[in-house]
């Protein structure tokens, strides 16, 4: 069993499990005809055995079954199973690649008979069985290959996260400011400059709060905005997202800055800067 889980700091400190967003993205789903007779066996046999659980239904996600059959067919060659061979991308870089949008990743591998026995090794096994009766993910991608008159079969499960543009970004942002009572600048250049920087504000007309973060859930505000916005009248925001900083993995994460204007415009307070 192998388990990611991106942690990020920053402008916030939290784990990736909070990357749960309210509409989970829809990938691009093969129907159960076209799957593999074996792998569509596995997929079966755990979501039989999370309903078992009272867990929720694992969505079938292609992008992480790609994923699971490059991994699958090297295990094929080797021999000895492994989650990673020398030379080999990561399990985050290799579902990054293959298209798979998450904020948690988790592997099960394995070498059997047929899918049934695979399935009981991975649920007499605490780790396999963690991993795939973990109540945080939502998706999977499954493959196996027959090779040396036995079966190797790799089972990537995940959290499924959004794919979203800028626009998209700024746009979700923006409507829950909206929410708060504030209106939206037009302008998002200054706000956008900030959030791709890593020092302190520049430009012109200092903004009363600040703050930048990078996070995988866009569907709400983080805790301490909105509490600084409940505890002081703000009537203006300025909402700006830029590319993500400092990640080198297949983690989909969002940056996103924020700027908050109070009613002593023009004369604004020196603006709280937050790191």
């Amino acid at each position: 069993m192998l388990r990611f889980c991106f942690v990020f700091g920053l402008a916030l400190s939290a784990s990736a499990l909070l990357g749960q967003t309210a509409n989970p993205p829809r990938q691009a789903s093969a129907s159960m005809q076209d799957l593999e007779p074996n792998a569509e066996q596995l997929f079966a046999l755990a979501n039989q055995t999370r309903a078992k659980q009272g867990l929720s239904r694992l969505a079938w996600d292609q992008a992480l079954a790609a994923a699971a059959l490059h991994h699958c067919k090297r295990m094929a060659v080797e021999g000895p199973i492994e989650h990673r061979y020398s030379g080999e991308l990561d399990l985050t870089e290799r579902a990054g690649q293959a298209g798979a949008h998450f904020s948690l990743i988790e592997e099960n591998i394995a070498v059997g008979p047929y899918p049934a026995r695979i399935h009981e090794g991975w649920m007499e096994s605490s780790g396999h069985r963690e991993n795939l009766l973990n109540p945080n993910i939502d998706r999977v991608g499954i493959a196996v290959v027959a090779a040396n008159g036995v079966l190797f079969a790799v089972a990537d499960y995940a959290r499924g996260v959004s794919a979203l543009s800028q626009a998209q970004v700024e746009a979700l942002f923006a409507s829950m400011l909206r929410a708060k009572g504030l209106s939206i600048l037009k302008d998002p250049t200054q706000v956008r400059a900030y959030c791709a920087s890593t020092g302190r504000f520049s430009g012109a007309d200092s903004p009363s709060f600040l703050m930048r973060w990078q996070n995988p859930d866009v569907s709400q505000l983080p805790p301490e905005l909105q509490q600084r916005i409940a505890s002081q009248h703000f009537r203006e925001a300025s909402v700006g997202s830029c590319p993500v900083q400092g990640v080198e993995s297949g983690f989909t994460l969002y940056r996103v800055a924020v700027f908050l204007y109070d009613d002593d415009s023009p004369a604004r307070p020196k603006p709280y800067y937050k790191p």
